[in-house]
């Protein structure tokens, strides 16, 4: 296949992007898949920027990841989007076709329901989300794909549970809204999914009951957090932000390179080497 042998590029954008993984988890992909004419850069791009940075691209451009703030500000460039992406309004990941054209997919939310089914839930009869921020509402899409029943959402504002309580309704899946100060029954839930700043669940880890079920944070630095380590210490089962990062990386890597099977064990590791 002529990707894998002539020269390729790929990116990472955002503001702030020093901070980013991806260049390390998808490096590690190309050397594994043996793509040794690919690279993968970061650039720091803004919303106002994007258009033109976008716009003076060569056809060598394979395609692009996209992080804060660039989102939502992508999809006006986009000739194409995926439902994925519709559904929540973001679109991580721009892949150009060999014509030019630019496809815009959200990998976030079959990235959060591949790390789930790694650790092996497939489906959940209810689920708790800690949080009400642009993570949840991907979190709220993968949930609509395994959960069967109602899905709680605690958060700190009545603007926020009016927007959670909107997402539910438009993918679909039913959502009941509590406010913070009742976190800790989020809990008892058969799986919860903290969607949170750092240090923002640290009060919440004396309250893990004796027998938690899974917890899926999606942080990943500082990692563990403090609910994590509790959880963890108790046999629950932890999804971290890291095993959310391969994932949707994961999904980056094949669609950009069309290799149907990205390695999952070498780009984690790859990642924990960076990270611990």
């Amino acid at each position: 296949m002529s990707r894998t042998t002539s020269k390729r590029r790929a990116a990472v954008l955002g503001s702030p992007i020093a901070h980013s993984l991806s260049p390390v988890l998808h490096r590690a992909a190309y050397a594994e898949l043996g793509l040794t004419d690919w690279t993968y850069d970061r650039f720091e791009v803004d919303e106002e920027a994007l258009p033109a940075f976008v716009e003076k691209l060569g056809p060598e451009w394979a395609g692009l990841s996209l992080t804060m703030p660039l989102k939502r500000a992508v999809m006006p460039l986009l000739d194409e989007i995926s439902e994925t992406a519709r559904s929540v309004e973001a679109v991580n990941t721009l892949v150009f076709a060999e014509d030019g054209r630019r496809t815009g997919d959200n990998t976030d939310i079959p990235g959060m329901v591949a790390a789930l089914r790694e650790r092996g839930i497939e489906q959940v009869e209810s689920a708790a989300i800690l949080g009400a921020g642009a993570t949840a509402s991907s979190a709220l899409a993968a949930l609509a794909r395994i959960c069967t029943g109602e899905v709680v959402a605690y958060v700190r504002s009545d603007a926020r549970a009016a927007e959670m309580r909107q997402w539910g309704e438009r993918l679909d899946i039913e959502v009941r809204t509590v406010d913070w100060a009742d976190a800790e029954q989020a809990l008892s839930a058969p799986l919860v999914i903290a969607t949170t700043p750092a240090g923002a669940t640290d009060a919440l880890s004396g309250a893990v009951p004796e027998r938690p079920t899974t917890l899926f944070d999606v942080l990943y630095h500082p990692w563990p957090t403090e609910l994590a380590a509790r959880w963890s210490a108790y046999g629950g089962a932890v999804v971290s932000g890291l095993d959310l990062l391969v994932h949707q990386a994961v999904l980056q890597v094949e669609q950009m390179t069309g290799c149907k099977a990205a390695p999952v064990g070498a780009m984690r590791q790859a990642g924990e080497r960076a990270l611990y």
